[in-house]
């Protein structure tokens, strides 16, 4: 990607959020980054800065030719109609020009701002959704949306605002010094005295109005962040009756975030008038000057009239740059945000030479050596973990909260990697496998399957075109989705809500099931999928279980253990090891932790005799 090319240090994704500030070398490097997107665009731009010079040529010519008329025609007494007509016309005709450059400037600049803020938001996207499950686990998906969102568009406003002043308006100011030392050194050389004074309020300004565009930034975030988690978690507020206090957090952030936005106000404003003020007094002290010229008869009044024009003029593409300053800085800020995410590098890499596996001729055997893994380095969830399942087996896997049950999924499916020991799948390490060849090997199940807004077609094959509708439907038909389809109005066209919402668990379970006949992984996990089901739902899912378990190596995290009462050996794990493994039977007369769980979740103990 442009961005990492641009980068010259990849930070690991735990130290994307270690720090608010950020050094003038990575402020460098993103402003690099960014530019680096302009070059397919070059000859846009260069057409763009011609046109700008031939529209601003035409309009500060004209002032000129009124000075002409004033000075040449009108106080030297000609009266040549001729003349006037001819200055008129050329006025006319340069108003025209002026008009039709600046419209093709206009559209031109749009072109390739749209463009390339485009191509910056589908690299974004692309870039976040390659990134490894540790980084999702640190940073807040409402960070993540005013990244793709905000941001970007913080860039859009730098090139079709802030790129475009700079040009115009910097153009436009040179020309305007040139004319103004052509009309009268004296007058002009006065006018220069203005240049420091800017200058110096510019960059007293500078640092300060920096600050409060981050700190409006980071406020929007995090009052973003947390509009996110509670629309995500609405039914549990609701459930517990959270709603004033959700309401009184989201008052605290949204008072925050006030605050900060009347302090960039207040900052601009302050800015913006202070440039007013300097102007209207130089317009004044410039008059005065020019005035007593013309009755000392040292200046003709043809040329004051223009030198008042220019000064004015020259007043407005200065106010027009401050004017965007805040744009300049609120963009730069979003470079630097944006920098720090396309600069995160994925902890869980592919190989340099990953082998793409033939998926008909996968096996299924998993083999656990000697693992360890942890969130974080000094404190391991697993242990030295050693475990081989057979191609084709049935595997139930139990143990109480934080045993490490889930995580030992998670590293199968690469979301992390082991820090010492291999996992191999049919004798290869899975470090060694393509990301896509896994991903086809492995299905996973979760206990709350995700489900798109879209078809219901288009949720079972996840809008891969190539799996044709037949396929879906018969994919849906084994696993007994019938029943749910045939009570929906449109069938398999029935458009569904985000998260499937209108749809029970345990139907949501099973177009999650239907998907893996789809995509005929040979590797199936399931996570604690049937937890939240009633006792009928259940055993729907438990039918579609042994459908798709068919042939198939099944891992089974499990909550209610009558769902892995019949498989081929039960691993029993706590704190990271696997301290009793077993068929049901067998673990049963072992009296240990398992026949514990099992007792437990039948009912033969007490509400208050709780596995720890």
């Amino acid at each position: 990607m442009q961005m990492q090319k641009a980068s010259k240090s990849v930070k690991p994704e735990e130290e994307v959020n270690s720090s608010n500030t950020v050094s003038k070398a990575n402020r460098r490097a993103a402003f690099k980054a960014i530019l680096a997107y302009t070059k397919p665009f070059r000859f846009t731009f260069l057409a763009v800065f011609f046109c700008t010079l031939l529209a601003i040529s035409a309009d500060l010519l004209q002032p000129y030719l009124m000075k002409i008329i004033i000075d040449d025609n009108l106080l030297a007494g000609k009266n040549d109609f001729r003349a006037l007509v001819i200055v008129g016309a050329i006025y006319v005709g340069l108003s025209i020009i002026g008009l039709t450059f600046s419209y093709f400037q206009s559209n031109l600049l749009q072109y390739a701002a749209q463009s390339i803020v485009g191509r910056i938001r589908k690299e974004l996207f692309d870039h976040i959704t390659k990134l490894s499950m540790s980084f999702f686990d640190r940073f807040s998906s409402g960070s993540l949306v005013t990244h793709v969102s905000s941001d970007t568009e913080a860039l859009n406003q730098f090139f079709t605002q802030v790129f475009l002043s700079l040009v115009r308006d910097g153009m436009t100011l040179l020309f305007i010094t040139i004319l103004m030392f052509h009309l009268d050194p004296v007058l002009a050389g006065y006018s220069m005295i203005l240049l420091p004074i800017i200058a110096a309020i510019a960059i007293g300004f500078r640092s300060y109005m920096r600050k409060t565009y981050q700190m409006a930034r980071a406020q929007l975030s995090r009052l973003i962040g947390f509009v996110a988690e509670n629309l995500a978690g609405m039914n549990l507020i609701q459930a517990f009756h959270q709603e004033k206090e959700q309401e009184s957090y989201f008052s605290e952030r949204n008072h925050k975030y006030l605050k900060a936005n009347l302090r960039e106000i207040r900052t601009n404003v302050l800015f913006n008038r202070s440039f007013d003020i300097l102007g209207n007094l130089s317009i004044a002290f410039i008059t005065w000057l020019g005035g007593m010229a013309v009755f000392h008869k040292q200046m003709e009044f043809g040329v004051l009239y223009a030198f008042i024009t220019y000064i004015r003029q020259f007043f407005q593409p200065i106010n027009s740059i401050t004017q965007q300053w805040n744009t300049l800085q609120s963009a730069m800020v979003s470079m630097e945000r944006l920098w720090r995410v396309f600069s995160v590098k994925p902890i869980v890499q592919e190989a340099e030479s990953p082998r793409n596996i033939d998926l008909s001729k996968v096996k299924g055997e998993i083999e656990y050596d000697h693992i360890r893994f942890g969130y974080q380095e000094d404190r391991p969830i697993i242990s030295n973990l050693d475990l081989h399942i057979g191609a084709g087996q049935m595997i139930g896997i139990v143990g109480t909260t934080g045993a490490g049950k889930s995580s030992l999924m998670s590293l199968l499916c690469r979301m992390y990697d082991v820090q010492e020991g291999s996992i191999k799948i049919d004798g290869t390490d899975i470090r060694e496998i393509s990301h896509a060849s896994l991903q086809r090997m492995i299905g996973l199940v979760q206990q709350e399957p995700f489900l798109y807004s879209g078809s219901l077609i288009d949720n079972v094959r996840l809008f891969d075109e190539s799996i044709s509708r037949e396929e879906v439907i018969e994919a849906c038909q084994f696993v007994g989705a019938e029943m749910l389809v045939e009570r929906m109005q449109n069938g398999y066209d029935t458009h569904l809500s985000e998260r499937g919402s209108g749809l029970s668990a345990g139907e949501r379970q099973l177009i999650s099931f239907a998907r893996i006949v789809v995509f005929k992984p040979k590797i199936l996990i399931l996570d604690e999928a049937t937890a939240n089901l009633d006792s009928q739902t259940e055993q729907w899912v438990q039918d579609a279980l042994q459908v798709v378990s068919e042939g198939r190596t099944t891992l089974v995290i499990a909550h209610r253990l009558s769902t892995i009462m019949q498989a081929d050996r039960i691993i029993v794990m706590s704190q990271g090891r696997i301290i009793e493994q077993g068929t049901h039977a067998q673990l049963i007369k072992k009296r240990g932790l398992y026949e514990r769980l099992y007792s437990h979740s039948m009912g033969k103990l007490k509400a208050d005799s709780s596995v720890s």
